[in-house]
């Protein structure tokens, strides 16, 4: 699947869509917020689905990978709407006991698109839940070119609601009490869409702002420090970076945020891209570290960043298997690119 557009056929024969990305950023002004829809900032995976009108269902990753027996409770959506065929685009999602999206519920049901037997069981344990937000194609007609508020209206004109799917009401305007909203209920945050906004295949556009309610950023691993006492062989922190003008940027080490069991997972993948090369561009000033292949990418809670760049009080929040190593991207002021 190409990164963007939708010129090749899906396994459905609808066209492939690669999803909409928004950008990070704050409330629209409180004189425009009325040109805005508002919804919440889901933490999980994000999903373009494609009903043929046959019955069958067919899911994709936000890398295009097919993930569809991985989430078997999602196959009767394929008959939700008899013979109209659609493109949707939502967001997978493992609920814990509050009812909150969870992810690192999720991640013991993502990867087992090549293990339905195992998809299967996990499922009786780990539900998933499927947001749809979003309807690219209908019926055979592309809607890409509709402006948001006309897609948005189609959508909920399908009636999508299901044992494992539902279609969440988006609001218009009052986006500071929406956000406050998100705040007081422990939610990730926001997702800010302009009502003219097009959807564009594929593109990290600024007619979709999302606002998350702690700062987090995606980093790229490119070396450990070993642990003392009980956790000698095991990460004591992880040495991580983002990329920025073509090259890996150090920007801190992470030594807190995991249980024994997720430590003990990521030293096995830390050994088995093991090099000894240091991928950081300058090299950081970190003896006894080990070096590895940049690709794994992780999620880091932190503070604020300092005058140069580093992230303060990072915390580990988890890794990210769903993107790629040149999507942790730093956005940093020039001089320190």
């Amino acid at each position: 699947m190409a990164a963007r557009g939708c010129v090749e056929n899906s396994p459905v024969d609808l066209p492939l869509i690669a999803p909409m990305l928004a950008t990070p950023g704050t409330l629209p002004p409180a004189t425009q917020e009325a040109r805005w829809a508002y919804e919440t900032k889901q933490d999980g995976q994000r999903v373009v689905v494609y009903l043929a009108g046959d019955g069958s269902v067919a899911l994709r990753a936000r890398s295009g990978q097919d993930i569809t027996a991985a989430y078997p409770e999602l196959g009767p959506l394929g008959g939700a709407l008899g013979s109209t065929s659609a493109v949707l685009d939502g967001e997978i999602l493992a609920l814990d006991a509050e009812g909150r999206a969870s992810f690192q519920l999720l991640q013991s049901r993502m990867g087992l698109a090549h293990a339905p037997g195992r998809a299967a069981r996990r499922a009786a344990t780990v539900p998933v839940h499927l947001v749809l937000f979003d309807v690219m194609h209908l019926d055979g007609h592309s809607l890409l070119r509709l402006p948001y508020a006309r897609r948005r209206a189609l959508l909920e004109g399908l009636g999508l609601v299901g044992p494992a799917w539902s279609t969440p009401a988006a609001l218009v305007g009052h986006g500071e009490q929406a956000l406050r909203a998100t705040r007081e209920h422990g939610l990730e945050g926001l997702v800010c869409k302009r009502l003219d906004s097009l959807y564009e295949p594929g593109v990290r556009s600024r007619a979709w702002i999302k606002i998350r309610n702690m700062r987090s950023e995606d980093v790229i691993v490119g070396g450990w420090l070993s642990g003392k006492g009980r956790l000698t062989g095991l990460p004591g922190a992880v040495l991580v970076g983002q990329r920025a003008a073509g090259r890996l940027r150090y920007v801190g080490g992470v030594g807190t945020g995991w249980s024994e069991a997720e430590r003990t997972e990521l030293a096995a993948l830390l050994h088995a891209a093991a090099t000894d090369a240091c991928p950081f561009d300058p090299v950081p000033h970190a003896p006894g570290a080990h070096w590895v292949v940049p690709r794994l990418v992780g999620e880091v809670r932190y503070s604020v960043r300092t005058r140069d760049g580093m992230l303060r009080q990072p915390s580990w929040v988890r890794l990210r298997p769903d993107l790629m190593p040149e999507e942790a991207a730093a956005d940093l002021p020039d001089d320190l690119v």
